[in-house]
């Protein structure tokens, strides 16, 4: 079953959403601010594998690290779930078996373990796993939501930077944390099994390191080049993340990966890659879901 949180006055100013109960008694004009009264649903069970991240309003971006997530901005979602774990190969090729997903995977020995993440995925193979299983790729605001929480702190677990106690990123012992890689050129890394450094907040593992992750929307060289489509409530990119998208060609992926330092693995870095993941690259990714779609995945009640 679902709730409601209580109604929240959220008060936008310009590019700003900003909760302000206090908006309609002092009677703020329309030409002083736009006054939304919303209700967000209060988590409920997830499904398995998921966990639930609470709507409302979160800091994405930030001023003074990575030049393509400027400006700092508050932004609101709606509640919503997220796996748990980046998908895995072995859920990816049940997926294949079953005729609903496309080959593709890994190139590199000893990346294709059942629980360690699918990688080698274009932005297309990700989105139809997702969509199969009822879920959708996250927005790029979901995810940052996800990884940093409504605070808006640099990482999963706060403003520390990460280390290898943390998450599976490059450190001075090389890629994957030192691990090397069989056959050739092991010093490449490989990607870890799922799981294998603490969850961050909302339950989730690896929203850092391990696998680079595709999200749904459109590259655009910052959210003050994104405009409109990257404020208030929901946003979703340029062209709300449509097929197609004039001017755009790359869609973004979050989260840095083994094989880059820490200075990648933030809740806030930003990367462009083509679609279709050519040239290859060892790109995964996570599904979210909407209340509804959570909602529809239930099964039906038994009748008395």
């Amino acid at each position: 079953m679902w709730a409601l949180w209580p109604l929240m006055v959220v008060v936008v100013v310009g590019q700003q959403a900003t909760p302000d109960p206090r908006a309609v008694e002092e009677g703020a004009t329309v030409a002083e601010a736009i006054v939304e009264a919303r209700a967000y649903a209060r988590c409920g069970d997830a499904p398995e594998g998921m966990s639930c991240v609470p709507g409302g309003a979160f800091t994405r971006g930030h001023d003074t690290r990575d030049e393509n997530a400027r400006p700092a901005m508050e932004v609101t979602l709606d509640t919503f779930f997220m796996d748990v774990h980046e998908v895995t190969n072995a859920e990816y090729r049940a997926c294949v078996k079953s005729k609903r997903c496309g080959e593709a995977g890994p190139r590199y020995r000893g990346y294709s373990g059942d629980t360690q993440p699918i990688t080698g995925v274009s932005w297309d193979d990700a989105r139809g796993f997702c969509e199969v299983h009822g879920k959708s790729l996250p927005t790029e605001a979901q995810w940052e939501k996800a990884a940093r929480g409504p605070a808006g702190e640099i990482n999963p677990w706060g403003d520390a930077p990460a280390t290898c106690e943390l998450a599976i990123i490059e450190d001075e012992r090389g890629r994957s944390c030192g691990e090397r890689k069989p056959g050739s050129k092991p010093e490449a890394g490989r990607i870890f099994e799922v799981g294998q450094r603490p969850a961050g907040r909302y339950g989730l593992h690896d929203m850092v390191g391990n696998a680079e992750e595709w999200v749904a929307d459109w590259y655009s060289k910052s959210y003050a080049s994104c405009g409109e489509a990257c404020v208030g409530h929901e946003p979703k990119g340029p062209c709300g993340g449509a097929k197609k998208c004039k001017g755009h060609r790359k869609r973004v992926l979050k989260g840095g990966s083994w094989y880059w330092g820490a200075d990648r693995a933030t809740g806030i870095h930003r990367r462009a890659n083509s679609p279709s993941n050519r040239p290859y690259h060892h790109f995964g990714f996570r599904c979210a879901a909407s209340v509804t779609q959570v909602e529809a995945m239930r099964p039906e009640p038994k009748s008395p």
